[in-house]
């Protein structure tokens, strides 16, 4: 019943988040990408820090200034930034497509930096889903886009945020992770209109509530993502995030009538095969190497 509870929780998760995509889409069309960002993230911030409040908890850790805290908002910061931008340029599909990948950079970062095992099936499997990105992106042939680089840069930079965060010792919640990295996007966002020449404007009423949609089911999703993590097998559950593509091809068709031409799905097909691959023999390895432990 566990694994049942947090892979309906997961599935619920990637609905919400891709919601979340389909609302920034239409955002984008009449304001600039950074000012979407910050007020999603003030949102975020208001909604987090009154929850602090509620529960008693300090508005201020010391951990928040630990290098690698810093270090996971940075990249998750531009990782978002880019992603987003990917999003006002390419179609929602596709960008759903190459930030499938996010777990094989997450496994290959992993076994680098962090000492992790990797056998030579996984290893086999990442080199695989890496060739679905190229699929999807088609470097020096027809049908390349520069802009689905913004999508590469986006995946990669929350692959090392997830890499940092399980890097991190320091006894920091993830609401209070989220708090962090969202203090920081606020004031990037408004600086990078300020660079970009892009004057902010006032939503009216359309748009004012697709950026109030954005912060609640940004924040929706985000709590059910975290409640799905502590339930059941964690690689069980985490293959479950591949569910979040199959939203975006739903929401893509209805709201901008896109249609992922053969490459596309190829392309995504591969990453989701290897990704689960991956995450189910992740998830094997550590159930064997909990029953080879001796009993205390």
């Amino acid at each position: 019943m566990e694994n049942l509870r947090g892979a309906a929780l997961m599935v619920f998760s990637m609905g919400c988040f891709a919601i979340e995509d389909a609302m920034i889409k239409l955002l984008v069309e009449t304001m600039p990408v950074g000012q979407i960002v910050s007020l999603t993230c003030l949102g975020g911030v208001i909604i987090f820090l009154g929850w602090f409040l509620i529960q008693g908890i300090p508005l201020w850790q010391p951990e928040y200034r630990n290098p690698k805290v810093m270090l996971r908002s940075v990249f998750d910061t531009a990782g978002s930034f880019m992603f987003v931008t990917s999003l006002s340029l390419i179609p929602l599909t596709t960008a759903s497509a190459v930030i499938q990948a996010t777990p094989l950079v997450v496994a290959m970062g992993a076994a680098l930096f962090l000492g992790q095992e990797v056998g030579w099936r996984r290893w086999l499997a990442i080199g695989i889903g890496f060739i679905g990105v190229l699929i999807i992106i088609r470097p020096g042939m027809e049908g390349f886009s520069f802009a689905t680089l913004f999508a590469v840069g986006g995946m990669l930079g929350l692959a090392i945020r997830d890499l940092l965060t399980r890097a991190l010792t320091v006894q920091l919640t993830g609401p209070q992770l989220a708090t962090h990295t969202f203090m920081m996007i606020i004031p990037a966002g408004f600086l990078l209109c300020y660079l970009q020449g892009q004057n902010l404007i006032i939503p009216n009423g359309y748009e004012a509530s697709l950026l109030f949609g954005c912060i609640i089911v940004g924040v929706i999703a985000y709590l059910a993502i975290v409640a799905a993590t502590r339930a059941g097998n964690a690689g069980i559950i985490s293959s479950f995030r591949y569910s979040r593509m199959v939203f975006a091809l739903i929401l893509g068709f209805i709201f901008f009538n896109e249609t992922p031409d053969l490459a596309t799905m190829t392309g995504v097909t591969i990453i989701i095969a290897s990704g689960l691959f991956t995450l189910m023999r992740e998830a094997r390895l550590r159930r064997a190497s909990l029953t080879q432990q001796p009993a205390l």
